[in-house]
């Protein structure tokens, strides 16, 4: 078996990646605070199944709008304001420059987290092969 193919080790990779992936979507959003009509974005963070790999997440429409045809099993009415959750500026633009960087800095506190703890599982299986 390979160092690869260890549960724990995929999912730190998985999540490293997710946070790179993150990283550019976060950076994306405050290179267009100024553009008018741009809403921030976000990546939704992967889930692990019990095996440790990751589970893809499956997507289900959203009635935005009262207009909207409700799907067969939606049993929820969606007033007009459940789409403004951020604040609107007079531009149109929806970004809060200031909630975007502290994402920004919890994204790159647990990236940094993770490569720690994936460089740490790395040493300690050098160390049980008995190689430093």
């Amino acid at each position: 078996m390979s160092a690869a193919g260890l549960p724990l080790l995929e999912m730190l990779k998985t999540r490293l990646h997710w946070h790179q992936a993150r990283q550019k979507l976060l950076a994306e959003n405050v290179a267009n605070a100024d553009t008018p009509g741009f809403a921030p974005r976000d990546v939704a963070q992967p889930r692990f199944g019990a095996d440790g790999r990751a589970v893809s997440t499956t997507l289900s429409p959203v009635r935005t709008s009262p207009l909207h045809i409700a799907p067969a099993n939606a049993s929820r009415n969606v007033s007009e304001t459940d789409g403004a959750r951020f604040e609107v500026r007079p531009s149109g633009n929806a970004v809060n420059l200031e909630e975007e960087m502290l994402k920004v800095a919890q994204n790159q506190a647990d990236y940094q987290l993770a490569a720690s703890l994936y460089e740490r599982n790395l040493a300690m299986l050098r160390t049980a092969v008995g190689r430093r």
